[in-house]
Order: C-alpha cells, then structure tokens, then sequence
C-alpha cells in the first residue's frame, strides 16, 4: 500500500482526525511531529509543504495536502470504500454538512469550554464566555440528538468521514468538568463511534 507522511502531533485535534481518518482507511503512513511543543512548523521545509505554518500536513506521492477536514475528505476518496466512502452523492453531501458544521457551530462552541474550563485557572476563567459557550453547544448537541433519532450514523446507515470532526469535538464534550443533560440517540452514537479502533488509538485519552 501507498505509504504516506503525516506531519503534526497527536494532542492536537485536527491532527487527531486525520489519524483516526488514516487507521479508518486501512492505509500505511509515518508521522512526524511538528507543531506545539515539537517546533518545525515554521522553518522553510515546513512551510514549502504547508504555507500557513499550522498541523497537520499529509504528503501523499510527493504532493502536500493541509486543512483537515479537506484531508479526511481526500483519504476517503482515494483510499475509502464503500461504504466508508458513501457511493450516494446524497450521503456525501451529508457528510460534508456535517463537516462544515463541526467548524462553524460545534466546535466554535466545545473548543471555548474546553479552553475555559481545563486550560485556564479558575480565577482567570471568562464565566460570560463560559455561559454562551455552554448555551450554544447545549443547543448544537440536542440538533444532532435529534438527527441521530432517525439514523445511526450522520450521513445514514454507515460511518463517513462526516463522523470523525464531529466525533473528535463529541470526546472533549463528554469529558468536560460540567453537567450533561441525557441526550439518549447522541449518548448511544457516541457509545458505537468510541469503539471504532481509530478512536480508541487516538482520541480516547483524557482531555489537556
């Protein structure tokens, strides 16, 4: 199989995604570490891969790949069957919905929390910036409570690549220090993606 290079490291939520996306699709990489703590995103080398100077990078035959969501999307599809790799346009368009909406609402809400509440001393905390963080991913996570009431997965019947960001920003949710309302269909997605061997080599760790 195709060998590929992963440059990031594995603390880091997008990089998080892409190695939970690269263990999904059954394909042999290395990694390196960059990023954080681990430098090497902002010499010449790196930045002739990836302008932006951010993690992750994927090279794959020579060519470098960055934005990790677009990186998910392009292992599925070289590398992805079905049905990981939905053969329905319908269920593709859905896994992107998803995608795009870990970035603009999900997320945007989670990583707030999870900065306020595990990163940030106590008395130094924004408890206005906690209270909207909060009522706004109260509000994401009963909308995908109730998609997840008709379906097992986002996209449809099988796991996508549309599962991954969502289900990467679902690990810190359900591990932060604060009281979760019962959401039945979400508690039970969130059971069967946390067995996914992908999860469980990557993200299953406690929350920094």
């Amino acid at each position: 199989m195709s060998k590929l290079t992963l440059w990031g490291h594995p603390r880091s939520i997008n990089v998080q995604k892409v190695l939970w996306a690269l263990e999904e699709v059954g394909v042999a990489y290395e990694r390196i570490d960059a990023g954080g703590q681990f430098g090497r995103n902002k010499e010449p080398d790196y930045l002739a891969l990836n302008p932006t100077g951010l993690i992750p990078t994927l090279v794959d035959q020579g060519q470098a790949l960055w934005e990790s969501n677009a990186v998910l999307r392009y292992l599925f599809a070289a590398y992805g069957k079905a049905p990981l790799q939905p053969t329905s346009a319908l269920e593709r368009a859905r896994a992107d919905q998803f995608t795009e909406w870990y970035n603009s609402t999900l997320w945007a809400n989670v990583r707030p929390l999870l900065v306020q509440l595990v990163r940030t001393p106590e008395d130094k905390r924004d408890q206005g910036l906690i209270e909207s963080s909060l009522k706004a991913s109260l509000a994401a996570v009963a909308l995908l409570d109730r998609e997840l009431q008709s379906r097992p997965y986002l996209a449809g019947n099988d796991f996508t690549w549309g599962d991954i960001p969502v289900g990467s920003a679902l690990q810190r949710w359900y591990n932060l220090p604060l009281k979760r309302p019962e959401h039945k269909a979400l508690d039970a997605y969130y059971a069967r993606i946390k067995e996914r061997p992908g999860f469980k080599k990557w993200l299953d760790i406690p929350l920094a």
